[in-house]
């Protein structure tokens, strides 16, 4: 099994999806363990002074002029851990617990919260038994971090709560702690806050997007050029030089990726020889590159944003390398939050001109000689029609998830708190866009593939039979008179959601971008 080791240094997108999703295993290095010693130390230090220090000697956020007493201290971090585990809702997929928890182990190694050596060895050891806390969709501001969905997980490491175990069935923490042979945590001076205080929910999320969006990008390119093919459109717009007088990197790969799967076409040249050849195509077809390049610029930035944020410690307070404690606002989820919306904008646009297109080639007055909606016998038959108000359903839906959520703030905490990210409901909203994206490709797909086959006499590019015949092979079926659609459909969301286009077209055009 793949080990990632967890540094000072943060950590990279790669192993957080190694973990998140691949149940790699997490071991801490030795520069860690010594960091976190020596951060132990100058809290223990301040914890035995008589003068207050917040986190460590305080209460919480409005709280935080009180003055704890050594005593109550271990009560405080106990408190404020079950206090703050209070979140509703669906349960938050297992994959983003995993992303939250490593996450946060990030941070914690760094040196910079205070915490133990032993609770981030046993942060440690809960991933690697499989142990999953349960955590719910809301009850998180994105500010002071993703507070409740941190505190869930804190939970369990307390042996409290309920977490998932490595067999999927939900149980007690605590009893699962103990079958994989795991001591509870008891949680001394500024732990509790620790564990709690950080963005590591929203940039789980925002790392796995970016994983999945950067497939569907190169999956959006192929159906652009399906489509396209299909319509006997021109594919002269794609050409290198056009391109580079605007030179956005994105669009130059879109463009590059599209003529790639065209190479070869007997179809892209067949609008010459109409009795009234088009000089122009439609913007959704012509526009492509421009429209996917724009979103993959999108998603260039977000993950310069994410591996900024990979590479820091989030925490309130923090331990600074002088010996000082210092309160800050890192914990202030914006920087996420923005890029988080900001993919959601750009999946819907993507999502909304994919759907143009296959709209023009279900109508018989724009498809240029195809069968209206691409039935079998037109009438008799309905063809697509139904498929294509499916996808603009998923793609009205995708406009809803683009109202930014990075735009509101709710004040809590008795006003202490009194400005907020939402980023964690940017990450959620945006987690279902990228899911509707997959199923609106794969219904071009779908579509786009048909309408080949129906272009009889004429020759696709090699890259085109080649997805055509990929997606018969799983399921995706032809034309043909009409028939129950949706586990069609279904096969070309499976088709696509599992990289099997991009594998299918890859060895005839050469690694796409």
């Amino acid at each position: 099994m793949h080990t990632v080791v967890v540094g000072t240094s943060g950590t990279t997108a790669e192993d957080v999806i190694a973990v998140a999703r691949g149940n790699a295993r997490v071991e801490l290095s030795g520069e860690a363990l010594d960091a976190l010693a020596r951060a132990r130390e100058i809290v223990d230090a301040l914890a035995a002074k008589p003068e207050p220090v917040y986190g460590v000697s305080t209460g919480f956020g409005a709280l935080a002029s009180r003055h704890i007493s050594p005593e109550l201290r271990a009560q405080l971090q106990r408190n404020i851990v079950r206090s703050h585990a209070a979140g509703m809702g669906p349960r938050v997929e297992r994959e983003v617990v995993r992303a939250l928890m490593f996450l946060r182990l990030k941070t914690v190694a760094s040196g910079h919260t205070g915490v133990r050596p032993s609770v981030a060895q046993t942060m440690a050891d809960v991933l690697n038994a499989g142990i999953t806390p349960v955590v719910h969709e809301y009850g998180s501001l994105g500010c002071s971090g993703d507070l409740a969905p941190l505190s869930h997980c804190a939970l369990a490491l307390m042996g409290e709560g309920d977490a998932e175990g490595p067999d999927g069935t939900v149980r007690p923490a605590g009893e699962l702690l103990a079958e994989a042979g795991i001591t509870p945590v008891e949680l001394r001076e500024k732990e509790g806050l620790a564990l709690l205080n950080g963005t590591d929910g929203m940039l789980g999320m925002l790392v796995m997007a970016l994983a999945d969006l950067g497939k569907l990008y190169t999956c959006a390119d192929i159906t652009a050029a399906l489509t396209l093919e299909a319509l006997l459109g021109t594919e002269k717009v794609l050409q290198p030089e056009l391109h580079a007088i605007r030179p956005h990197p994105g669009q130059s790969a879109s463009a590059a990726n599209m003529a790639a799967v065209l190479k070869g076409s007997g179809l892209v040249r067949h609008y010459q020889e109409e009795t009234a050849p088009r000089v122009q195509d439609a913007y959704s077809v012509r526009c492509a590159p421009q429209v996917a390049g724009a979103g993959r610029d999108t998603m260039a930035h977000a993950a310069l944003v994410a591996s900024r944020e990979l590479a820091a410690a989030v925490d309130n307070p923090v331990v600074l390398p002088d010996g000082r404690v210092e309160s800050n606002g890192n914990f202030h989820g914006a920087p996420v939050a923005y890029v988080l919306d900001f993919l959601a904008i750009a999946a819907a646009d993507l999502g909304s001109i994919a759907e143009r297109r296959t709209d023009r080639l279900l109508d018989k007055n724009r498809s240029h000689g195809l069968p209206p909606f691409l039935a079998d016998d037109a009438g008799v038959d309905s063809g697509l029609m139904i498929a294509q108000y499916t996808q603009a359903a998923l793609v009205s839906e995708m406009k809803r998830l683009a109202v930014p959520a990075s735009a509101d703030s709710i004040p809590s905490s008795a006003m202490q708190e009194d400005h907020v990210s939402m980023g964690w409901s940017a990450a959620r909203k945006l987690r279902t866009a990228v899911d509707n994206l997959t199923r609106i490709i794969a219904i071009e797909l779908y579509a786009a593939t048909r309408a080949i086959e129906l272009r009889h006499g004429l020759t696709a590019a090699p890259a085109s039979r080649a997805a055509i015949e990929a997606a018969r092979a799983a399921g995706v079926q032809g034309p043909g008179p009409d028939r129950f659609l949706a586990p069609d459909l279904a096969a070309a969301d499976a088709f696509v959601r599992s990289g099997g286009l991009v594998a299918a077209v890859e060895p005839v055009t050469g690694p796409l971008a």
